[in-house]
């Protein structure tokens, strides 16, 4: 359900760019993905919250404590309250003073800037409120419920493209006005759909000093590395246009939505397991853990290459067909952040690992300074004055970094089975990573027709990449398992 979810958002969300570039044009459609980058700026108070409800719902859930669960929902749900004052006082100030002194945006554009970012706050707070409902879906293991609730958002999102198409005024302030009200109704269906079947989301006024206590030391930690990582995404992306201007913001922001929605078929598959992680851990099963996290991680890569590679290999002609005109850097921007994602995806679990464990002080502490380090450096690398796409050659390097620091810590601090993951899991995905590139990189050197090689290139690269994939990126119960669901699937229409 999941997957059938992201493969229709994927193609509405892929149409609705080109006609929304196409209609707003390159300046503005940058201007709106920069504003937007100052609004999530301030998200790292959210996914730390975020990180901590859905850690302590899990927690209880796998003990069976459907009260212990309410309360924390609700204890969530002040906090998140709290959390939007907060966030609209820091964004009407200091957000909103950066904006119109720092941002590198066109004198005669300012006016509808200003709209789109108060839009966009309101967009904001309407999403933080939303999340406890989120993390009780997710712990209940409900994924269908997104996959109906898309039909929604993709009708919507239809509507949008066709009401700026039409619309006789700033298309751009009546998009992120458009664009705000989706969020409002969807929240509402979240609220609806959980209070009716779950009883630990039915809110009241509860506050509990322990819990308080532990949510928030909990999500103290993980605040750091919320920071880190906006500095490392959305902080680059401010960057970008203080260096390069609102057209370089464009380019970034398509690739930016092509390596998402890419990443999310993943996301998705890992949002399956990790209340998993947490229960197992939880009831103290360590066997079946390392042995859920091995397998998370390696088909979460074979899934993100199989998915990636014949994109990374024919972006070009991709953006030629896709875009009515691609900004400029659009294609290595792409090329990059598949890249980076690759790496990023194998981490999942071992992230979730130490979530499981709620001991995260120091590897906060650490993997926050290894991310933050993102910034400075890019900073750097473009005041010298290194092109662009040097942005994601310095992620992708300190992501390497961060990962070697976070297995050699989990095996040290944790008593993490290291050895066994980089035998079981990093070792088949190096060698398929090797082995199946060749062919369809063979096949997209050929001198074909932009349409027949694109075609060409898919059906080759995602055959050599299931074939090395089963052949050794795989243990003989994982073959047999997967062999049991295609014969499930197939032969009995389950």
């Amino acid at each position: 359900m999941l997957y059938l979810r992201m493969f229709v958002m994927m193609l509405v969300s892929f149409y609705t760019s080109r006609i929304v570039l196409d209609t707003l044009g390159e300046d503005d459609y940058g201007l709106y993905n920069v504003i937007g980058g100052v609004v999530v700026l301030f998200s790292f108070l959210n996914s730390a919250l975020l990180q901590g409800t859905q850690r302590f719902l899990n927690f209880a859930l796998g003990k069976s404590d459907l009260n212990g669960a309410h309360d924390i929902f609700c204890m969530s749900m002040n906090l998140y309250i709290i959390l939007s004052v907060v966030f609209f006082m820091a964004a009407e100030t200091i957000g909103l003073w950066f904006v119109n002194t720092h941002l590198n945006i066109p004198q005669d554009r300012m006016y509808a800037a200003n709209w789109v970012y108060q839009f966009s706050i309101i967009a904001f707070i309407v999403n933080l409120i939303r999340v406890p409902y989120n993390a009780a879906i997710i712990a209940y293991e409900e994924m269908s419920f997104f996959a109906y609730l898309s039909i929604v958002e993709v009708v919507l999102k239809l509507l949008v493209v066709y009401m700026i198409i039409v619309c006789t005024f700033d298309k751009l302030i009546f998009f992120a006005l458009l664009y705000t009200i989706i969020p409002l109704l969807l929240t509402y269906a979240y609220k609806f759909y959980c209070n009716r079947k779950y009883f630990i989301t039915r809110y009241k006024y509860y506050w509990d000093k322990t819990i308080y206590k532990k949510l928030f030391s909990f999500s103290g930690w993980n605040l750091f590395g919320g920071i880190a990582n906006m500095l490392a995404s959305q902080g680059l992306v401010i960057l970008v246009n203080v260096f390069h201007g609102v057209a370089a913001n464009a380019a970034m922001g398509l690739a930016n939505q092509v390596s998402a929605k890419v990443f999310q078929f993943v996301t998705n598959f890992q949002i399956a397991f990790n209340p998993q992680i947490v229960k197992l851990y939880a009831s103290k099963q360590k066997e079946d853990l390392y042995q859920l996290m091995f397998r998370a991680s390696k088909l979460s890569y074979y899934l993100m290459l199989l998915i990636s590679l014949p994109i990374i290999l024919e972006v070009d002609t991709i953006l030629g067909i896709w875009l009515v005109k691609v900004p400029q850097y659009t294609a290595i921007f792409c090329q990059l952040m598949l890249c980076f994602i690759l790496i990023e995806t194998v981490a999942g679990p071992l992230w979730m690992y130490v979530q499981a464990t709620g001991v995260i002080r120091n590897y906060q502490l650490l993997m926050s300074f290894l991310i933050f380090l993102n910034f400075p450096i890019v900073y750097v690398v473009l005041k010298v004055g290194f092109p662009i796409y040097s942005v994601w050659i310095v992620r992708i390097i300190v992501n390497v970094i961060v990962f070697s620091t976070r297995c050699a810590y989990l095996g040290c601090v944790y008593s993490f089975p290291i050895s066994r993951y980089l035998r079981m899991v990093l070792v088949p995905i190096v060698l398929v990573s090797i082995l199946a590139v060749p062919l369809p990189t063979l096949i997209s050197s050929l001198n074909l027709s932009n349409l027949n090689r694109i075609i060409s290139t898919t059906i080759v690269s995602m055959f050599s990449t299931s074939i090395f994939v089963y052949v050794i990126g795989l243990t003989n119960n994982e073959k047999k398992y997967l062999i049991h669901l295609v014969r499930k699937a197939f032969i009995h229409g389950e």
